[in-house]
């Protein structure tokens, strides 16, 4: 049995229908919901990696795109971003493409604030040309999500945070009047300012923030 095969026979299994009615409705999807939480799914999927004994990336990849671009129930990209997750593809910079389809295509929250993880790896991995890819997503036309990507990009990485890098991708989403931008703003600069708070206070008093991008910003100042 393949990897995605698996993955889905043992999402069923897990199931309990009484809870994807009201997942669905907490994440306002149009996909269903098989009814498995997150921590489970995940659960789930490095016990079957383990099981299968696989570990070569390539699989691992192939398996998070078809478990994603073929997912008829949510948790199937849940368990895509899983995979995504595990060691073997952290940092891998030739799964930038996918991580993009994964904001575009995705286009809701939970699943661009997963993917940021993974951007965020690829930062410690392969710093300038991250950069250079979530400068470019920080002003892409089309997709908000793309965007909040670049923006949360850098979430969790504590010291080690490019704050030049911060502020570019910032700059062209200060004027945007969308919540999901406006939050992503201000919680970028919220944990930044557990490691630099004077950077923080200096970036909101010579910057115009939204009230909401302020509030989110100085709860640790």
């Amino acid at each position: 049995m393949s990897l995605p095969a698996a993955v889905r026979t043992s999402l069923r299994a897990a199931a309990d229908a009484s809870l994807a009615p009201g997942q669905q409705a907490y994440m306002k999807s149009a996909m269903p919901f098989l009814g498995v939480r997150v921590p489970e799914v995940r659960r789930l999927v490095r016990a079957l990696v383990r099981e299968l004994g696989i570990d070569d990336p390539g699989v691992l990849a192939l398996s998070a795109r078809e478990l994603w671009d073929d997912a008829t129930h949510r948790e199937e990209r849940y368990a895509a971003a899983a995979l995504l997750g595990l060691r073997p593809l952290k940092g891998d910079l030739s799964l930038v493409p996918f991580h993009e389809h994964v904001a575009r295509t995705g286009a809701w929250w939970d699943h661009v604030d997963e993917a940021a993880h993974r951007i965020a790896d690829l930062h410690d991995a392969h710093p300038s040309e991250t950069a250079t890819v979530v400068v470019r997503w920080s002003t892409d036309p089309t997709s908000l999500w793309v965007r909040r990507l670049a923006i949360i990009s850098q979430l969790g990485r504590k010291e080690r945070v490019d704050l030049e890098l911060l502020a570019a991708v910032l700059e062209p989403n200060l004027a945007d009047r969308e919540f999901f931008i406006r939050k992503a703003v201000g919680w970028s600069l919220r944990e930044v300012a557990r490691q630099y708070p004077d950077w923080v206070r200096d970036y909101a008093a010579t910057h115009d923030l939204s009230p909401l991008s302020r509030r989110e910003a100085s709860k640790h100042l």
